[in-house]
């Protein structure tokens, strides 16, 4: 019987701790760990184009399902590839194991062909990175990497040479348990203390919430309706948060919409849930007589974007559990219902935009595609999305419910991230609808893993918003005075490219062809794409503007505007409407 390989045990690690599927592009220094996996039924070789998608693929993987996630890449060029999705899973806090292949271990510090360091190109991109030297280093190693993933949410990178990888295990080690999951993290009681005593003290109060309000809908629900308290949300606290919320006001920043910016601003109390929300500019940092509270399961988290009157170390559904029973229950509902009526006004005063002759408007508007899709789509769809204008189109438009998901590059902003994100969603489940909202831009830019989902014959329905440009370039051109220039994409017909690749594929120049070209392609079994031309002059601004917010954002100066028809959202609005009290 042959001998177990550190390549064997490496795998068998990752096996054990949960990881289903290894996403990369095979090559020398990496061929011992990829043999590996072909000698084991426990995980699988994802084969992608790029070792970007393979990253972002993993990323996608985890956040959809709490899992550990791999990827890895070759020697040199291979893992340098990494680095864009890698930086993008540990923004979003997604656990990955990531492995970069390494030259022969003699030759490092040679300036050998394809040396470079990994050991120390993505230290700022993960919690744990470090080279293996000796076949004896190989298990504490992976197994710190695998921990610090799942234990911090983010990255961790094991650097190993391909001999190392090649060669014999030393001594079976110890079998340790392996961490597989998260704890909840409870507030100290004094800072429970001091954040009901704020709460009794105020007599308005609003939750903005972000990504870490994950899990604590309930929670959330709860407690705004005890103090009556307008509910706002970031982007990534959008699928988390809005469904089934009778005190929505909407979504504040640069792709905000309603109220949500009047609730921070005029309440006495501000509470931020789980966000890391960056920026400073529409949060009341220097607004007197607010006072402003975090909460945040990351410690470092707290107070980097704002002063803090109280900073709360803790899960945000630990802390309302433990906060909701110590305050008293209100009676006054007044700025609650004032908020609603400014957050129903704010999207009635928008909706016209969209709804005007948008069935006859050729190019086709963009939003009108977004409410589309947004209809036709699963009540389980994975939505993928990518950066740029496509952000504005899903923030406004895809509706969630609790059990819809949406996954971009939402903290980091990367280019090209919804096909490959797209990839790791898919793999989790086949039978889900997996769907991307794709811009040109970034479809192309990576558009080579098209084949991937060809390769794999993976369900997913790329829907591409081609309007032959850079948007989001354009209007930061405009911003700062400039004409545009270097934003014009030159692109082929996508449907045509996608039939010559083997999957379904068209291209619809005409809105009243939409929805019928949507539900031929999910009806499709197996790969699919929908290149929709659309309106490049369609843009977007927030509801909010003041100039210091302007700078690096996309704000149009010949004010050439559609701001933002706001799909269902405005029909949820107004059914809020119908909690107010009748004198």
């Amino acid at each position: 019987m042959a001998k177990q390989t550190v390549a064997d045990q490496l795998v068998e690690t990752l096996a054990d701790s949960g990881v289903r599927r290894i996403y990369g592009v095979v090559g020398d220094s990496l061929n011992p760990v990829v043999d590996a996996v072909r000698r084991t039924d426990r995980v699988e070789w994802v084969q992608v184009r790029h070792e970007e998608t393979a990253a972002f693929a993993a990323g996608a993987e985890a956040q959809i399902t709490g899992r550990l996630a791999a990827c890895a890449g070759s020697c040199g060029p291979g893992n340098l590839h990494l680095i864009n999705g890698l930086y993008d899973a540990h923004r979003s806090m997604a656990p990955v194991f990531a492995l970069a292949s390494h030259i022969p271990s003699a030759e490092i510090g040679s300036s050998y062909f394809q040396e470079t360091h990994p050991d120390r190109l993505f230290q700022e991109c993960s919690h744990y990175c470090e080279l293996v030297s000796t076949r004896e280093q190989l298990p504490r190693v992976a197994q710190s990497a695998i921990q610090h993933a799942i234990g911090q949410g983010g990255v961790g990178v094991v650097t190993l040479p391909g001999d190392i990888a090649g060669q014999e295990a030393a001594d079976k080690p110890e079998r340790h348990a392996l961490v597989t999951g998260r704890p909840t993290v409870r507030p100290a009681d004094d800072q429970i203390d001091q954040l009901a005593h704020l709460v009794e003290q105020a007599e308005r109060i609003t939750l903005f919430c972000g990504a870490g309000a994950a899990g604590a809908h309930d929670e959330v629900m709860r407690f705004a309706g005890r103090v009556h308290a307008p509910v706002g949300h970031a982007l990534r606290g959008k699928e988390w948060i809005q469904y089934d919320n009778p005190f929505d006001v909407g979504m504040s920043g640069l792709l905000g919409y309603g109220a949500a910016y009047q609730a921070t601003h005029e309440c006495d109390l501000l509470i931020l849930l789980g966000t890391d929300f960056p920026y400073n500019a529409f949060l009341p940092d220097d607004r007197p007589g607010v006072r402003i509270v975090q909460v945040d399961v990351r410690p470092e988290h707290l107070g980097r974007r704002c002063r803090l009157d109280l900073a709360v170390w803790g899960d945000v559904r630990e802390t309302l559990r433990c906060l909701t029973d110590r305050v008293r229950p209100r009676t006054d509902r007044r700025f609650l219902d004032r908020m609603l009526k400014k957050h129903a006004d704010a999207l009635e005063g928008v909706v016209k935009a969209y709804t005007r002759k948008v069935e006859k408007h050729v190019p086709i508007h963009p939003e009108y595609v977004a409410s589309v899709l947004d209809e036709e789509a699963a009540d389980d769809a994975i939505f993928t999305v990518d950066t740029g204008m496509c952000n504005v189109w899903a923030a406004r438009y895809l509706t969630p419910n609790g059990r819809r998901r949406v996954i971009g590059s939402f903290s980091h902003g990367s280019m090209a991230n919804a096909v490959p994100q797209a990839i790791g969603a898919q793999l989790t489940d086949r039978r889900r609808q997996v769907v991307t909202l794709s811009g040109d831009g970034g479809f192309s830019m990576l558009m080579g893993d098209f084949l991937t989902l060809v390769q794999y014959d993976l369900p997913v329905k790329v829907v591409v918003f081609n309007n032959s440009a850079l948007s989001m370039v354009e209007l930061e051109m405009m911003v700062g005075g400039l004409p545009a220039y270097g934003t014009d994409n030159h692109n082929p017909d996508f449907a045509a490219v996608a039939r010559a690749c083997g999957a379904h594929g068209v291209r619809v120049e005409k809105p009243k062809h939409l929805r019928d070209a949507l539900r031929e392609a999910f009806r499709h079994d197996g790969p699919a794409l929908v290149d929709v031309v659309t309106d490049p002059n369609a843009l977007s601004i927030p509801p909010k503007i003041q100039a210091e917010m302007v700078k690096g954002f996309a704000l149009s100066a010949s004010r050439m505007v559609l701001d933002g028809g706001v799909g269902r959202m405005a029909q949820i609005a107004r059914s809020n409407l119908r909690n107010i009290p009748r004198p």
